[in-house]
């Protein structure tokens, strides 16, 4: 029997939406960005 993987959960599963890394996301208040886009748009 082949169990179902989990899909679209973790750090995999989010990215940033201006350079689409997995590293350094910051999620609240909806940003969505990683830290260096983060900085440059600030």
């Amino acid at each position: 029997m082949v169990l179902p993987q989990a899909k679209g959960r973790g750090k995999g599963s989010r990215e940033c939406r201006r350079c689409h890394t997995h590293r350094g996301i910051i999620r609240r208040y909806g940003l969505n960005l990683c830290r260096r886009c983060f900085y440059e748009i600030g």
